[in-house]
């Protein structure tokens, strides 16, 4: 078993993944307390506001497990603790900006946008770090 405690990239790793996770939470009780509010049990029911708290929820919830893989995988493969914070702090910046950009607007948004080019570039980054540590 790997002690994070004796690899900085696994400890790194480790905090990055458990932001994420606290990060998904207020985004599922957001869907909760809108379906519960609205008696609304599946899918939108029709309901702009739940429809939007749905598809915020969900998009987090789309990039996130990648994110995670990489998070695990980099240090597995040796990989800087350098390289676990640049994807790290991408993914959670990246995902938390664009949960709150999505949140206030449908349209584009800065926090939209900025959110969504902070998340490809950190799983871009994560793959193509994890690609150079294997293959080269």
């Amino acid at each position: 078993m790997i002690n994070p405690a004796e690899n900085p990239a696994m400890q790194a790793a480790v905090i990055y993944i458990a932001l994420l996770v606290l990060g998904l939470l207020p985004l599922a009780v957001s869907v909760i307390r809108l379906r519960r509010g609205k008696k609304i049990g599946i899918g939108d029911g029709g309901n702009r506001e739940l429809a939007q708290a749905i598809r915020v929820h969900s998009n987090y919830a789309e990039y996130a497990p990648f994110g995670l893989a990489l998070l695990l995988a980099l240090p597995l493969v040796s990989s800087p603790v350098w390289a676990v914070h640049v994807v790290g702090l991408g993914l959670v910046i990246g995902r938390i900006a664009h949960a709150i950009g999505l949140s206030r607007s449908t349209g584009s948004s800065f926090g939209r946008v900025s959110g969504m080019v902070l998340t490809l570039s950190a799983l871009a980054f994560g793959a193509a770090a994890l690609l150079w540590q294997v293959v080269i």
